[in-house]
């Protein structure tokens, strides 16, 4: 327990949240199976931020699924990161690509997809999707294939 103790500042220690988007409060703890191909899934239903253009809030569910590698993100530090959107403006497409940017560069997963179900707004709904696979590796090719394959059968 000392040892992830040392990776994570957060947990246990009361909550500040952050008032524009704050990727630093992101954290990451290692994996103890680095060696397995396994998911890990997170949902955020209940993802706000701003419309660059008109300021308005937009709603969306945020799911964010990846297979790890060497680095792990924290639940609350991810948390806190998507709350951290909340008074920060970017296109529906701009959030999903850089929530994926940002994670990729916290752990360097093998593979990572995040979808955006964002509520509709003006009755037209949009749901961005973002994937990586780590270049040179099967996971690259698995990323081509699922984003190739996403949307069969909307």
């Amino acid at each position: 327990m000392t040892e992830l103790k040392d990776q994570l500042s957060l947990l246990g220690r009361s909550t500040e949240y952050k008032q524009d988007y704050a990727p630093e409060v992101l954290e990451a703890f290692d994996n103890k199976h680095p060696d397995n191909d396994y998911w890990v899934r997170f949902n955020c239903p209940e993802f706000t931020s701003l419309c660059p253009i008109t300021g308005q809030p937009d709603f969306a569910e945020i799911r964010i699924s990846y297979l790890p590698d060497v680095k792990m993100v924290e639940s609350k530090s991810l948390k806190l990161y998507l709350f951290s959107f909340r008074n920060h403006g970017a296109f529906h497409e701009d959030c999903v690509n850089i929530i994926m940017k940002d994670l990729i560069g916290l752990m360097d997963p093998k593979y990572i997809e995040v979808t955006g179900i964002f509520t509709p707004r003006g009755g037209i709904s949009i749901y961005p999707y973002a994937n990586y696979g780590r270049k040179g590796t099967k996971y690259e090719a698995m990323a081509e294939q699922r984003l190739m394959n996403h949307g069969v059968g909307f």
